[in-house]
């Protein structure tokens, strides 16, 4: 099987406690429909079993519409997969399992993406083998209540500076809103990940398309970096 690339864009990150409304499920389908190509499944409360199922329930109402990652858990990822689940990697933090083990686990076939927001971050990214790692998240943009132990906001100008400094594509993360979307593709992001604008949003698709409209708008203008 041959790696899928990461599309560009906006990126859905989930969070299930603030789903409540159109629950996680609606709110992945609604996000897909309104143009969001990447999912990642985070449920950092959930057991491995309950994890396992949300992600193969997931990834059936997709039908391969969107690329599907799944936050830290290589192990549901691996369950997933065996469970013929269109489920296309994963996504690691800096305390999770090291990002090299990561790839040789998962293979080849499997997008990997690494949280990263400091100078050695790169550094120990750059002396891996090419290809280990398939992009960054890079954050957090700003103070955002989704996770509690997030590192100092870095900002837009920050995630420009940190952007410019490595080949590897880099997905802006953390307290984003419309808004900001423009500015971070002209800074050079390959994405925009997002939480609570969608999540939490009282109608998701709706939502979505907003961001994904700035997203393609930013696109269009002179002297986009795209």
């Amino acid at each position: 099987m041959t790696r899928p690339s990461l599309p560009t864009g906006i990126y859905l990150v989930t969070d299930s406690l603030q789903c409540s409304a159109r629950g996680l499920v609606g709110t992945v389908a609604d996000a897909v429909a309104a143009g969001v190509r990447t999912v990642q499944l985070r449920e950092k409360n959930a057991s491995a079993a309950e994890f396992l199922g949300l992600v193969v329930h997931v990834a059936a109402a997709l039908e391969g519409s969107a690329v599907v990652l799944v936050n830290d858990r290589v192990d549901v990822y691996l369950a997933a997969r065996a469970a013929g689940a269109q489920v296309h990697g994963v996504h690691v933090g800096q305390s999770d399992l090291p990002v090299a083990l990561v790839r040789s686990i998962v293979g080849e076939s499997a997008i990997v993406g690494l949280s990263a927001n400091s100078a050695a971050h790169l550094q120990a990214v750059g002396a891996l083998p090419a290809g280990t790692v398939d992009y960054l998240g890079v954050g957090v943009i700003r103070a955002t209540a989704t996770k509690a132990d997030h590192p100092a906001p870095m900002g837009i100008e920050g995630f420009a500076e940190f952007a410019a400094k490595t080949e590897i594509p880099c997905v802006a993360i953390g307290g984003i809103h419309h808004g900001d979307i423009g500015a971070l593709r002209a800074c050079g992001a390959h994405g925009a990940a997002v939480v609570s604008e969608i999540c939490a949003a009282p109608e998701p698709r709706q939502a979505a398309t907003r961001l994904v409209d700035e997203w393609e708008r930013a696109g269009l203008r002179p002297g986009s970096r795209d």
